[in-house]
């Protein structure tokens, strides 16, 4: 009998087939759970699994230990034998544990289909060659638990003759999800990368999280925190990686060397951004040292980039790989002032190298050395458009790092002696009106610094780590709201945001990681709607970008005054227009959602992947749906990509293999919405000058995706739809991913698909 639900059928008849599948599901899961093992079980199962899956035949394969293969042990039909299929993209199941994504074949024989997913894909018919079997449809898919990849299922020929269709590929999706469970518990996985050193009593699960908390805040790696401030070997964090990412850990080990044929044309800032390096082997074979093997992104970018047939993987930490690297930092953008400088601290050392006790005889915070080093340093980190500056301390006698963020990425500046840190700290609190002699709690404040007869503010953090305190800067926007016809949006896209943000009472959501812009767009299209007949108010976690004409308050969350606290008291401020910085709980949700129904228009954001997956979340917090599909007017998701650097970008024009690739990824059916002649596209890629520090790179625009909510959506919305449920109406009115709006910015020469896949996946 089929489980599937024909479009004939009514929604009554489709619900009872759906519980019944449901009930079929949880026996096979009871069945697969309580089982020795997954491959003594799946023989006994197969004619289940077979009929939910509607298929012929299937092979499950398991990831090997050594991270080389994946492995069968089951296979349907005659002449059952081991299989061992390396991590390769020039085969279905290797590719599909590669890249980690699920695929429906409609024809393995296909060419020119397989060619579209990946140039190198091929399908192996020796079997079939041999047993007289023919496939035909194909699904094929990981079993993850998580985002860690321990298998791969892969399912043969549709039982009426026909393809396999995306209905199929989620009751798939389920069947694997329950294979993934019994992976983990036979490979003894974890479910956190340091979960091993909880269990072995080498840190608390309190303690993990008060890391966890600080690295976020100072810019660390928890790695790191772990070695310098909880004494744990590197081998026992290894040992947790391995059983995590179900890889092999390698920690650097000064003999081995990696192979230069792997690093040519490889730039070593990009590996060290990327966090990962060739270890071992040739284009034929290569062994990959990486910091997350479960980023099936940068795994296919590495393929791309080395172009080797077979990789393998091994796990480490990032200080581990950026030894094999050798750090390679860079130095300072005006070398001549900051080396004169840095030579007058040199001497200073040498003054209190003589004295008994170096370090008891440090620098004054009003030395006139320390504070033309710290104006400098604020002076040079503005000029070349960071925004944010991290002061790092060094274990006793070892420097201080100083480094700068510019464009979403880190790069250091210089070092500073450890007799002067703390005058160098002391210096930026008495700047930011901080108490100088506190240095066991955290600070924040702000401090203001003139550059060039332009006012420039930054908000300060300082942190207590063992080696003395870190301190963060943020350079605030100091020009004010940017026009919304400066964000980049597609044509489409802000004619659309513009006929939302204008009505008089709703919930428009603009939602992305930390970092991505949000805030900036926000003001932007407050600044459209700012005129004198609205009152605007925003609660914000900090103001970082100041307009005449809005009541800007700042929450204080220490003291009682949230977003939810901040929010009450504006409705009783009379206001028509509500920004509240995030909606982080169920409360301050709920009473956001209650503002835009009493007739107010209300802004804030959310942190999450895309438009869909919002609505979802925001329904996981206890929102009310019916309130909440009423209230809602859009979602606007939104990454920040590196742009190519104007002065030095190198136009060309692509090879039909390339253009190929780009309009697949798009969506070939819709690629004619661009309005992009073949004969006529040139795209670029980065070159290096001068002017970019020589990394291609300048600057960083906005990649978006629109979700409306119009009325089919709100009844998805009111049913508790799922997140590909809402994904498949918002595509289908016009919504495009965040990936296609990048494809747009790509074909105008503004980025290349190297920073847009390094954001966003397809």
């Amino acid at each position: 009998m089929s489980v599937l639900s024909p479009d004939n059928l009514s929604k009554e008849d489709q619900l009872k087939q759906s519980l019944a599948f449901q009930r079929r599901l949880n026996a096979l899961f009871q069945r697969i759970q309580s089982a020795e093992s997954i491959y003594s079980i799946v023989p006994e199962i197969e004619p289940e699994l077979l009929t939910i899956l509607q298929a012929d035949r299937l092979t499950i394969y398991h990831r090997s230990k050594d991270d080389k293969e994946i492995v069968s042990h089951f296979q349907s039909g005659p002449g059952m034998r081991e299989i061992r299929v390396p991590l390769t993209p020039t085969s279905v199941a290797g590719y599909c544990a590669l890249s980690q994504r699920a695929l429906i074949l409609h024809d393995v024989y296909d060419k020119l289909e397989l060619k579209k997913i990946h140039e190198d894909l091929t399908f192996d018919s020796s079997f079939d060659l041999k047993s007289g079997y023919r496939t035909r449809s194909m699904m094929v898919l990981p079993i993850k638990y998580g985002d860690i990849m321990l298998g791969v299922m892969q399912v043969l020929n549709r039982i009426d003759g026909g393809i396999f269709t995306n209905e199929d590929l989620e009751r798939a999706h389920d069947v694997a999800g329950i294979m993934g469970k019994k992976f983990r518990y036979e490979l003894g996985g974890t479910t956190h990368p340091y979960e091993q050193l909880v269990k072995s009593n080498k840190i608390s699960a309190e303690q993990l999280q008060e890391l966890e908390q600080q690295a976020a805040a100072s810019n660390q790696t928890v790695s790191s925190l772990l070695v310098n401030e909880k004494n744990i070997a590197i081998a026992e964090i290894g040992a947790s990686l391995e059983m995590y990412y179900q890889v092999p850990f390698m920690p650097y080990l000064p003999e081995v060397e990696p192979p230069a044929e792997l690093f040519k044309n490889l730039n070593e800032a990009y590996l060290r951004n990327q966090c990962w390096i060739p270890i071992e082997g040739d284009r034929q074979n290569a062994v990959i040292l990486i910091d997350d093997p479960s980023d099936s992104n940068r795994i296919m970018e590495i393929q791309s980039v080395l172009g080797a047939q077979n990789l393998e993987f091994r796990v480490s930490t990032t200080e581990e790989i950026l030894k094999y690297l050798g750090i390679g930092l860079q130095t300072a953008e005006d070398p001549a002032a900051l080396d004169d400088l840095m030579g007058k601290l040199a001497e200073e050392v040498e003054e209190t190298d003589d004295a008994k006790d170096a370090l008891g005889d440090e620098a004054s915070e009003n030395e006139a050395t320390i504070i033309q080093l710290v104006n400098r340093l604020l002076s040079d980190a503005h000029a070349c458009g960071a925004s944010d500056i991290h002061i790092e301390p060094g274990k006793r006698q070892t420097p201080s790092v100083v480094r700068v963020r510019v464009d979403g990425v880190c790069r250091k500046m210089f070092d500073i002696p450890a007799t002067h840190i703390r005058a160098v700290v002391a210096r930026i609190k008495v700047m930011s009106s901080l108490d100088i002699s506190e240095r066991r709690k955290p600070q924040d404040g702000k401090c203001m610094l003139k550059i060039k007869g332009q006012v420039v503010e930054m908000r300060v953090a300082t942190v207590p780590t063992v080696n003395g305190e870190s301190v963060v800067l943020r350079i605030l926007a100091s020009a004010g709201a940017l026009p919304i016809d400066k964000l980049n949006l597609s044509k489409s896209t802000l004619q659309r945001t513009v006929d939302l943000v204008v009505r008089p009472h709703g919930v428009f959501l603009v939602v992305g990681p930390t970092g991505s812009g949000k805030t900036t767009t926000l003001h932007a299209i407050l600044g459209h709607i700012n005129t004198p007949e609205r009152k605007i108010w925003t609660a914000e976690d900090p103001v970082e970008i100041t307009q005449p004409g809005l009541q800007q308050v700042q929450v204080i969350p220490k003291i009682g005054f949230t977003f939810a606290a901040a929010l009450r008291s504006f409705l009783r401020a009379d206001p028509d227009v509500i920004l509240i910085g995030e909606m982080r709980d169920q409360e301050t949700a709920s009473i956001g959602i209650e503002a835009s129904l009493t007739g107010h228009l209300v802004f804030s954001t959310l942190h999450t992947n895309s438009a869909p997956e919002t609505i979802t979340r925001l329904l996981d917090l206890g929102i009310e749906p019916v309130n909440f599909a009423d209230a809602l007017l859009g979602v606007l998701a939104q990454r920040l990509v590196r742009t190519l650097c104007p002065d030095c970008k190198e136009e060309y024009v692509p090879d039909e293999e390339e253009f190929s690739k780009i309009a697949h990824a798009y969506d070939e059916n819709i690629f004619s919405e661009l309005e992009v002649k073949r004969e006529s596209v040139t795209l670029a890629k980065a070159v290096g000058c001068e002017k970019c520090g020589g990394s291609g790179y300048k600057g960083r625009t906005g990649i978006h995706e629109l979700l409306i909510a119009s009325e089919e959506l709100r009844r998805a919305i009111v049913i508790g739809a799922s997140v590909e449920e809402i994904k498949k109406i918002a595509m289908t009115e016009g919504m495009r991913t965040l990936f296609q709006d990048g494809i747009g910015k790509l074909l105008k020469g503004q980025i290349d698909m190297q920073q847009l896949r390094r954001v966003v996946a397809e």
